[in-house]
């Protein structure tokens, strides 16, 4: 398979590459990834639903496509963070989609958290049109997106990731190959797992510190960097302190996830009571106007 290889040319003092980079998706976390990338001197083409998300990207001298195909048929490499798995469908094949607009050689990174049956689907397309796809889903939220520190996991083909990779580097840090297609959704559902439950604990652990009268923030100076410590200890659970509900990741996005992790669970008859009691708590909040708000609104179950 031939495609654009990453060239740099110094223009008017400025590092650029060569290759033509498309991103589809500039919401919370895809607007700092594309910024990233279009910093590092991609030329960039953008498509998103809302024009006005892609405002700051234009204004820095990103081109607009009106369609997915519009975009594919302009560039060499194409990432896709979007909504739910019927979304990142109608991006790839539906009408005036991705596909529709490709040529042999491309490379489609979907970074969505999708089924990893679809990535494995969308995979088995690309084949047939000489079109690499990747699923590599992402985690770290909106603050490791604005700093370039994402953790990253890869399926596919293991030499179009090392290919790729100096694209990854762009807004990852922790960037792993995991395997055959597929395997990148099948890790992030592992992920989503793993965060769940912390995400009880956290909130728990606050709701018992300030219970028993002691000085929460003063608490977590201690335990956010002992053996309890994780990512949303240190990171959500200050926001959660200051009723700062704003989303780094929707509610709604965090249940669809864990919805897809529980499908899957269950068609490896596999149990796990842990994630299926976090999705019925983070539901009732949606079901009580939460579903907007980012996944510390959990603590909000504990208020009540």
């Amino acid at each position: 398979m031939k495609y654009a290889t990453i060239e740099r040319t110094h223009r008017g003092g400025r590092m650029m590459n060569e290759q033509k980079v498309g991103f589809i998706g500039t919401g919370v976390m895809g607007k700092h990834m594309a910024s990233h990338l279009q910093k590092a001197g991609y030329p960039l083409f953008v498509y998103t639903r809302t024009k006005s998300k892609a405002a700051d990207l234009l204004y820095s001298g990103a081109t607009w496509c009106e369609t997915p195909s519009e975009l594919a048929s302009k560039t060499d490499v194409v990432f896709t963070i979007i909504g739910e798995p019927k979304d990142v469908e109608q991006i790839y094949i539906g009408k005036n989609g991705l596909f529709e607009g490709s040529h042999a050689g491309q490379v489609f990174i979907d970074m969505t958290t999708s089924k990893p049956s679809l990535a494995q689907e969308l995979y088995n397309k690309g084949k047939e049109r000489d079109i690499s796809v990747l699923d590599a889903p992402v985690s770290g939220g909106d603050i490791f997106a604005q700093s370039g520190k994402l953790s990253i996991m890869v399926g596919g083909d293991e030499h179009i990731f090392t290919d790729m990779k100096p694209l990854f580097n762009t807004f990852g840090e922790n960037i792993v190959y995991q395997g055959r297609a597929g395997a990148g959704q099948h890790t992030k559902m592992s992920n989503q797992i793993a965060i769940a439950s912390t995400m009880i604990g956290v909130c728990e652990a606050i709701t018992y510190a300030k219970t028993a009268g002691l000085d929460v923030e003063t608490v977590l100076k201690s335990i956010a960097f002992g053996a309890a410590g994780s990512y949303s200890l240190s990171n959500l659970a200050p926001r959660m302190m200051k009723e700062d509900f704003a989303p780094g990741f929707f509610i709604k996005h965090f249940i669809k996830d864990m919805k897809i992790a529980l499908e899957e669970a269950e068609r490896m008859d596999l149990k796990l009571p842990g994630l299926s009691m976090a999705k019925d708590m983070y539901e009732k909040l949606a079901a009580q106007g939460e579903a907007e708000n980012g996944t510390q609104a959990l603590i909000k179950a504990y208020s009540k």
